[in-house]
């Protein structure tokens, strides 16, 4: 096994392929998102998905995040062993064996889980009157994504309202999330869907106060739309967090401003056939390339070519085609939320000089 590097090595001496972080372009990241979320009065709940560290879920939270998101029960019992607290899992939740685990978690902090169904509710209902606690649940609503969520009519309220019937449940809100949005190409178009789509929530929400219903958390929003969701009147909570990594995906199809590229890649090129061709240590196993084709860092005369298990091909141009053998680039990722569960741990970089390691206790955590 590869020993990490100690704090304070170089960039130039750290071997390859290694997920790196750049900490000012972090950090702007952060203040940039929870500066805005500060003038629209609204609740930051970072995703860990694109992290799944609690010292980051933490770093956010220091920053002016009230918690974070989670897809995973896993996920969610190592954001809570690392100190977190207010956790949301947007997922659904089902299973005996689950139901112990929450019960578990439910003793160390104060979770919320999605119900979209009343099956799940019921189940979460169960286990939590046997164990004497209370379990915040709110209700997925379907604003058009047609993954999850009951329709944004009276099924929810009818589930609100079974759900208050229920032992050991408290109804803390709704959730719905407008991800077939994101990449409309249009702005005008995009924020007028996006609004549309959002609005949704509102309408559940007068539907459920006209029944006496309270819906204290109304959540929602990705990266790639979290600037027309933190706006928009219905909306008081947003869960965004791959915006503090930025990547390709975020930056060229949901065209999200004003975010720097802190994610990267260090690979080193291990072969050269060619003048127009190199080979990188760096291949599928190490790069997302599903969501959208990853770049080289700030250089435009080298193109990404075909990636295979370990391997990254590259097309150079001009200057590019003087690079040699054990030479380095750094690869922007397609998307980072895919790329780094690819790795063990973020080497994050002040400058050229390594300052933190933030491992990825997360990371694989699908149960």
């Amino acid at each position: 096994m590869s020993e990490r590097p100690a704090l304070g090595t170089l960039k130039s001496e750290c071997d390859t392929p290694l997920l790196c972080i750049d900490l000012d372009a972090f950090e702007a990241n952060v203040a940039v998102m929870a500066n805005y979320f500060r003038q629209c009065d609204v609740d930051w709940r970072p995703h860990s998905k694109c992290h799944k560290s609690p010292i980051v879920a933490q770093r956010l939270m220091a920053a002016g995040a009230i918690g974070a998101t989670c897809a995973k029960l896993g996920e969610a019992e190592v954001l809570a062993a690392g100190g977190v607290e207010d956790i949301l899992i947007a997922n659904l939740i089902v299973g005996r064996r689950k139901m112990e685990r929450l019960v578990a978690l439910r003793r160390i902090c104060d979770p919320i889980v999605c119900i979209d169904h009343l099956d799940q509710a019921r189940q979460a209902s169960e286990a939590m009157r046997e164990a004497g606690l209370k379990l915040r649940v709110i209700v997925e609503i379907n604003i058009g994504l047609q993954r999850v969520g009951v329709s944004p009519d009276h099924a929810a309220l009818e589930m609100a309202q079974a759900i208050q019937r229920l032992p050991g449940l408290e109804l803390a809100g709704m959730m719905g999330y407008e991800g077939h949005l994101l990449t409309i190409e249009d702005p005008t178009q995009k924020a007028a869907e996006i609004n549309a789509a959002l609005s949704l929530l509102g309408d559940v929400k007068k539907l459920w106060a006209q029944n006496g219903i309270a819906a204290p958390i109304v959540s929602c929003g990705g990266t790639g739309s979290y600037r027309i969701a933190g706006a928009h009147p219905d909306i008081n909570e947003i869960q965004a967090g791959g915006g503090v990594f930025m990547d390709a995906f975020y930056q060229q199809v949901c065209q999200v401003a004003d975010h720097q590229l802190a994610m990267t890649v260090l690979t080193q090129i291990v072969t050269r056939h060619g003048a127009e061709h190199a080979v990188i240590d760096a291949g599928r196993k190490s790069i997302n390339q599903e969501i959208h084709a990853p770049f080289v860092h700030r250089r435009d005369d080298i193109r990404v070519g075909p990636l295979s298990a370990e391997h990254g091909q590259l097309e150079l141009h001009g200057q590019a085609q003087q690079l040699k053998i054990s030479d380095r680039v750094e690869i922007v990722p397609g998307y980072s939320d895919l790329t780094s569960v690819l790795h063990d741990a973020f080497y994050c970089f002040r400058g050229d000089r390594l300052e933190e390691i933030w491992p990825l206790e997360g990371r694989g955590r699908l149960q």
